[in-house]
């Protein structure tokens, strides 16, 4: 299994740093991906993150999910990379999984058309985005294959989705034990 997690300035701390961490934790091969042309970016609170790799240098390859995390100015960062929407609407048209949180699915995936046709939810400063409405008040939406979760104080149950999704019940379980979760 192999993931996804592209970072700019701005991306959301916890959220960025919960989704590499839980899907490591269940053994996906996850590759941090800068959108800038440097691989250290400063995160919303000033987390500085070191990508594994530019952007630029693995867009040919395939992943089973790109999962972006939000924080602003960080998702502004990500829509505005050509490269990413490119890459994700690939994606989605190949059936693999796309995940956005926070700000994320109003600010990339609707605005670059990548919800039509889903439910989905957001952070609620950005959930006025979304084409459907019938699901924002949801912690974590699933819909066809397109994850979407609400914020920062929902990071763990969306990465715990996302691990479920590419690895079963099992998987997500045998992760979230160790880290006392309930299910």
């Amino acid at each position: 299994m192999r993931a996804m997690i592209p970072i700019a300035d701005g991306s959301e701390d916890i959220e960025a740093v919960t989704l590499i961490d839980v899907l490591r934790r269940g053994g996906v091969d996850v590759t941090v991906a800068s959108v800038h042309e440097r691989r250290l970016v400063t995160a919303a609170r000033g987390t500085r993150i070191e990508a594994d790799r530019l952007l630029v240098q693995c867009l040919d390859e395939d992943f089973d999910l790109i999962a972006l995390p939000g924080g602003m100015p960080g998702a502004a960062h990500l829509s505005d990379s050509e490269a990413l929407i490119r890459r994700l609407q690939q994606q989605q048209q190949q059936g693999h999984w796309i995940a956005a949180i926070c700000a994320a699915p109003g600010v990339v995936l609707a605005e670059h058309g990548l919800l039509e046709g889903l439910t989905a939810t957001a952070h609620p400063a950005f959930r006025e985005r979304l084409p459907d409405q019938s699901r924002v008040q949801e912690p974590v939406v699933v819909d066809s294959h397109c994850i979407t979760s609400q914020g920062p104080g929902t990071a763990l149950p969306f990465a715990l989705t996302l691990l479920e999704q590419l690895g079963g019940r099992g998987l997500r379980d045998k992760v979230a034990a160790p880290m006392c979760l309930m299910h």
